[in-house]
């Protein structure tokens, strides 16, 4: 089968230890411990709030630390969604990837963004619906304590929100979740590897050499910020998990979100933050399919 579609399977899809899906959730983590918090805090800022700047989401987040207000969210959600998120992702794709490709023939490009698909339907349902709430919560709740009382903490939020509304409560979004995850990721690892053909020409190589770890950060550079084209979703899902004063609706649904979108904002509303998002989307691919994969293949050896 690899012969007769003219390239090895091990060449994109190494066989890999339980190690390698560890390895790459924790490099997950770094992108979030890192550029990735500060980046993700703006661009929920500015997706709940529409009709606020860049430059006065940072001013407002600034406001809450200084440098606190661009890691809000970090402890526990964003540890636990990226110590979680990373390996469901890699050993979900991995082998949705793999076995498509040994039993249909499918070109890497394809087979990686079915691999995508599948990793990021199982991330989101499994471990990010209660993950990415908890954070917009974090970013979006009043955080001004009431005369003679006090903000808060992150786990009492939790709690409250998990008695007053139950496990939906801490999952709401999760649907806009997983239309943003399967898209998302599905359109990263596809355009990646896509795009390590044209790096391939460019830098003279041929299909059985492999790529420097420069040539594929340029890969999954393109692959993230390409990836983004899905914003929408992700306007809709922090619109849906925001703590918010007043809201016209109670229990707000995807498609009486996006009506509530369009009718403030226009089409431009579901395309607010894009610019964090892009740096998000990009750093998070230069880790996990760029550098993940570099990971995969010394432990594969």
């Amino acid at each position: 089968m690899e012969q007769l579609v003219g390239w090895s399977r091990d060449e994109y899809f190494p066989r890999y230890s339980f190690l390698s899906p560890l390895c790459r959730s924790k490099a997950l983590n770094c992108t979030v411990t890192s550029l990735g918090q500060p980046m993700e805090n703006m661009k929920t800022y500015v997706s709940a709030n529409r009709n606020a700047s860049l430059g006065e989401a940072i001013h407002a987040l600034w406001q809450r630390g200084p440098v606190r207000g661009f890691y809000q969210g970090l402890i526990p959600w964003a540890w636990l969604e990226a110590s979680t998120k990373g390996a469901i992702l890699i050993l979900t794709s991995a082998e949705v990837s793999y076995y498509s490709t040994r039993t249909f023939g499918i070109s890497p490009a394809v087979s990686a963004t079915l691999g995508g698909i599948a990793g990021g339907a199982a991330q989101s349902y499994l471990t990010m619906g209660m993950t990415t709430c908890m954070k917009t919560v974090e970013v979006t709740r009043s955080k001004t304590a009431a005369a003679g009382g006090k903000i808060p903490g992150t786990m009492e939020t939790f709690v409250h929100i998990l008695r007053t509304q139950g496990i939906r409560g801490v999952n709401k979004g999760v649907n806009a979740v997983a239309l943003r995850q399967i898209s998302g990721w599905a359109s990263r690892m596809g355009i990646s590897k896509a795009a390590e053909n044209p790096v391939r020409k460019m830098s003279g190589k041929s299909q059985a050499e492999k790529l420097s770890i420069g040539e594929k950060i340029i890969a999954s550079t393109i692959g993230g910020a390409l990836s983004c084209w899905n914003q929408p979703f992700e306007v809709i899902r922090v619109d849906m998990q925001a703590v918010k004063a007043t809201s016209e609706v109670i229990k707000p649904t995807m498609i009486s979100t996006a009506k509530s979108i369009w009718k403030e904002n226009g089409i431009t509303g579901f395309f607010r933050g894009i610019v964090p998002r892009i740096g998000v989307a990009s750093w998070a691919t230069i880790c996990m399919v760029g550098l993940g994969d570099t990971v995969r293949e010394r432990f594969a050896r």
